[in-house]
């Protein structure tokens, strides 16, 4: 097994587990335990992340990378979305 098909493996099991607890918190009724700062780092650490895996030309960590960024910035906004209509 390649290197690369072994880094394309490892991304797609991370993110099927990040996508997976997306689902899980949309069918959550509140944002509880879901801290204000966890995807604040994680989109900071992945635009990092994004930025020096295409300086270094690495396509399997560019995309996961990427993919990982989105995933952050859709858990902030479903977090969002769950506060606010908890405090209305």
């Amino acid at each position: 097994m390649g290197p690369e098909l072994i880094g394309w493996a490892a991304s797609a099991i991370l993110l099927a587990t990040l996508v997976r607890q997306i689902v899980t918190q949309l069918r959550d009724d509140s944002a509880r335990g879901v801290s204000k700062w966890l995807f604040v780092g994680q989109i900071a650490a992945s635009t990092g992340f994004v930025t020096y895996s295409a300086l270094v030309g690495d396509w399997v960590f560019i995309v996961t990378n990427a993919c990982i960024l989105v995933t952050a910035i859709v858990g902030q906004v479903v977090t969002w979305r769950k506060r606010r209509r908890a405090g209305a």
